[in-house]
């Protein structure tokens, strides 16, 4: 007999997801994915003026401010067919690049680690077999027995005195956990380490862009980060450095350990490699542009369909029609007033509240979809984007990445395994290795561009009259991120974000197709219905970050978290 499992919320940070699954044989047989708090951003943009719709749309997200500022002054660039300096460009690029750093450690070690690590089982570890095992994976000067010993005894002292901190509140001692003590101990060593290198990152971020959270220096037209080498109070040379130094410091982390300890979580649970698959329809936009024109880019974009890589399509820069014109957004199952498949430019935010129907509406979250297919956006849909298109650094990336999950597995694995659970992990992790090669490369750029005398950061806009519509594309750390305007006569008309969390979580359509949330799901094992573990490492693969979508506050305290077994 079918069992319903209710988790709510999912999220460990961000907003407010609930997913709900059925359990038939020890497996899911179907599953729902539903944003649970009401987004109006849109509605409060309109009639604004568009140079100010970034400083609002950042305040989407506490997390993942800079992505929606980048993708609203390219929005409105697009609707005026405005170029940048190339100064702006490769600012820009280096902000996004370096959040990019930051989001992908948390990402992996304080959201979804600890759903394949069991802390408490560390405590057996032996340090000098763990210290071993790690110097089979990288040399990094972190993995002493020494270092392990202490963090041993750290984590002896947390468990002993019940105050577990930000390892509580988790299904410790699950059957599903397979990994053993020593790679538990490595990766409780590893977390910690993250919580130092994800700072270098925002620090590295907080220079370059004048704040963390919340993006100071951009503009449309440019940025307004003016650049003198000679001067204390301006971008200069000393600065600049600073940044590059902290960047290679971060890239030594993420190519020593956290490369390294997902191919050992990958190769450690290879039993997993068939699950979470889902939508495998992958859809990726260009980014990190090398001209003030956006024309040419580090990062290429397209769609595959079906995981066929020969069905690779390109999407050659922010304004192509391919990708303008293929968009849509069904409210068929949210709850907003109508039916509707429209084009983000025609859409309407009208909420429209019922109830939670599992055959009706059920969710906040709108189901994005191209050319009336459900699409995965994210680092997986980047690596297989670029690895069909035979992007030299994707290649080159992902090869290394499979090869070191064939020799610590001992088996041969190939790029078809990326379709997972397994593989979203391990294309996120060589997305911010890319990443971290990326912003050096355009700290180079931006130097040697200097270094000519230019030292141009903005071109004004102009409004002219009559109506203007824009797209701006972002591949953000959790996928493809789009703002699209409509502006008359110097005003906000229409202003609609569709985003990563969206694509990934959005409900069924009026087809009854799935999101890829809700995909991947099917035929995914639950050893324990009481304690859904294995829900939480599909979902979380993802990185959900639900705020995009929706927001949840609760000042009173009530309970928030709560899972249900039927």
């Amino acid at each position: 007999m079918a069992q319903r499992i209710t988790i709510d919320p999912l999220t460990r940070i961000e907003g407010h997801l609930r997913v709900d699954v059925e359990v038939d044989g020890g497996e899911v047989t179907k599953a729902w994915s539903s944003g649970q708090m009401f987004r109006g951003l849109e509605n409060i943009l309109k009639g604004r003026d568009p140079r100010d719709a970034w400083l609002f749309v950042q305040r989407i997200c506490g997390v993942c401010t800079t992505v929606h500022a980048l993708a609203s002054v390219r929005s409105v660039e697009d609707a005026l067919k405005l170029e940048i300096p190339k100064n702006a460009q490769y600012i820009r690029n280096l902000v996004q690049s370096i959040h990019a750093l930051h989001d992908h450690i948390v990402h992996f070690y304080a959201l979804s680690a600890l759903d394949w690590v069991d802390v408490v089982s560390a405590l057996d570890a032996d340090p000098v077999a763990t210290s071993k095992l790690a110097e089979t994976l990288s040399d990094w000067p972190g993995n002493s027995s020494k270092r392990f010993q202490a963090v041993k005894d750290k984590l002896k002292g947390l468990v002993a005195s019940g105050q577990l901190g930000p390892f509580a509140n988790a299904y410790w001692g699950h059957p599903a956990m397979k990994l053993p003590p020593e790679a538990n101990l490595m990766a409780v060593s590893h977390y910690l380490e993250a919580l130092d290198y994800q700072r270098k990152a925002t620090q590295a971020y907080a220079v370059i862009s004048g704040k963390n959270p919340h993006v100071q220096n951009l503009s449309v037209g440019g940025v307004t980060a003016a650049i003198n080498p000679d001067s204390d109070s301006t971008l200069n040379v000393e600065r600049l450095y600073m940044v590059k130094q902290l960047v290679e410091e971060v890239r030594g982390f993420i190519n020593n350990v956290y490369l390294t300890d997902v191919v050992a979580v990958g190769a450690l649970y290879k039993e997993w490699l068939p699950y979470g698959a889902g939508v495998t329809n992958y859809l990726a936009a260009p980014d990190m542009p090398t001209d003030g024109a956006a024309t040419q880019f580090d990062l290429p974009g397209g769609t595959v369909m079906n995981g066929d890589i020969g069905s690779v399509k390109p999407i050659s820069n922010l304004s192509d029609d391919y990708f303008k014109s293929n968009v849509e957004e069904s409210i068929a199952r949210a709850w907003y007033d109508g039916d509707w498949s429209k084009h983000p430019w025609e859409e309407s935010t009208d909420a429209k509240y019922t109830d939670f129907e599992p055959e009706g509406k059920y969710t906040w979250l709108k189901a994005p979809r191209f050319e009336g297919k459900p699409m995965q956006v994210g680092p997986l849909a980047q690596m297989v984007v670029g690895y069909a298109q035979g992007h030299e650094m994707t290649v080159r990336n992902v090869d290394a990445a499979l090869s070191k999950i064939s020799a610590v597995a001992g088996v041969n694995v190939g790029p078809e395994i990326l379709h997972s659970t397994i593989g979203r992990h391990a294309a996120r992790a060589v997305r911010a290795s890319m990443m971290a090669e990326l912003a050096l490369k355009h700290w180079d750029l931006l130097i040697n561009n200097i270094e000519t005398g230019d030292l141009e950061i903005f071109n004004p806009p102009t409004f002219p009259k009559g109506e203007q519509r824009g797209v701006g594309v972002h591949e953000a750390p959790r996928g493809l991120l789009s703002h699209w305007c409509v502006i008359q006569d110097g005003k906000i008309k229409n202003y609609q974000c569709v985003v990563p969390s969206t694509w990934n979580g959005g409900p069924r359509d009026a087809e009854g197709q799935p999101g890829p949330y809700e995909a991947s799901l099917l035929g995914n094992p639950i050893a324990d219905a009481e304690k859904p573990l294995e829900v939480l490492r599909t979902i979380h693969s993802f990185d959900p970050c639900i705020a995009c979508a929706v927001h949840m506050l609760d000042p009173e305290g009530k309970e928030v978290v709560k899972v249900k077994a039927l």
